[in-house]
């Protein structure tokens, strides 16, 4: 490949690895022609896009992206997998993916600078909460106290009125 070509090829790899927060890296080889489209299928549907890099040239192009230090996780034929989705999102899916493909190799994923290698590593990120997930976590943290303060004010509320119609019994009794 001449050095214009690869240069052309780079650009364009900047400019996709440029918005993207973290991504995750497979090895597909093994895959037949049908489980690779069904896996790209898949994650079309999800707003996510598998593209297959070389090595080096993907190593220039995250140099002066968010994703620097994804290239740790390069090693042989390496598919990127990106989106603007959240990156636990990626490593769900891809955890599903291998249950139903055992020759797609899970290399790691990479976001927040740091790198999650191999499957246990991708494993790991699939249990991460998204952003949404943890808004609600943290709402229902904030919530549970004051929940159970409203409710024991009610309940003493119920008491008072219990208190006081007891007493109205005794006066008129």
């Amino acid at each position: 490949m001449s050095k214009k070509i690869k240069g052309l090829i780079e650009r364009e790899l900047e400019g996709k690895f440029k918005d993207i927060e973290g991504c995750a890296v497979v090895s597909s080889r093994g895959l037949n022609g049908n489980k690779n489209n069904k896996l790209r299928q898949t994650l079309h549907g999800k707003g996510m896009k598998m593209l297959v890099v070389k090595n080096s040239l993907a190593r220039r192009a995250a140099a002066g992206s968010k994703i620097k230090g994804f290239e740790a996780l390069l090693d042989g034929p390496s598919a990127v997998i990106y989106g603007n989705v959240e990156t636990s999102a990626i490593a769900r899916l891809l955890v599903d993916a291998k249950k139903d493909n055992e020759t797609l190799e899970l290399r790691g994923v990479f976001f927040d600078g740091e790198a999650y290698a191999g499957e246990a590593g991708t494993k790991k990120v699939s249990t991460f909460p998204t952003r949404d997930e943890a808004i609600g976590q943290v709402v229902g943290a904030l919530l549970g106290p004051i929940q159970t303060i409203a409710a024991q004010l009610n309940q003493g509320g119920t008491l008072a009125a219990l208190v006081s119609a007891i007493e109205a019994e005794g006066k008129n009794g």
